[in-house]
């Protein structure tokens, strides 16, 4: 996979705009006290956001194949990075809120068991430099 990440000075002295295959733009830029003008998300946001939108898409699939009637599904990624540059994530915790009818509790523990061991490459990745948990409630 190639991704194009081209800068906009005529944005912000830190603008970024990344392109990946699928065509699609991603905006990054830094806040205000570090060249930038605060105009788009940080590249480590970006790392937890993707993290997150790759588990939410392995569990509402499992979870459709499983019948479960799912209504809304939020996940709240908390990465804790290192202090001292480079300033990696030590640990990243998923905290999943999934709502609708009937939830089968089984059902929920065998998607994400799924997504974090089988099929999210992105928790593949943060798993192999930093601790990963996650926790989850059900809301009827």
């Amino acid at each position: 996979m190639i991704v194009k990440v081209d800068w906009k000075n005529e944005i912000s002295d830190m603008a970024l705009e990344a392109e990946g295959p699928s065509g699609h733009k991603v905006l990054m830029d830094s806040a205000s006290g570090f060249g930038g003008k605060d105009t788009g998300p940080r590249p480590m946001e970006l790392l937890l956001m993707g993290l997150g939108g790759c588990t939410a898409m392995d569990i509402l699939s499992i979870l459709r194949k499983k019948r479960q009637e799912v209504h809304s599904l939020e996940i709240e990624v908390d990465g804790t990075r290192n202090e001292d540059f480079p300033k990696e994530y030590t640990s990243v915790e998923l905290r999943y809120k999934i709502r609708g009818k009937n939830i089968d509790p089984s059902a929920v523990e065998r998607a994400i068991e799924l997504s974090q061991e089988k099929y999210c490459g992105a928790a593949e990745t943060f798993r192999s430099s930093c601790a990963v948990k996650h926790t989850y409630e059900i809301i009827e």
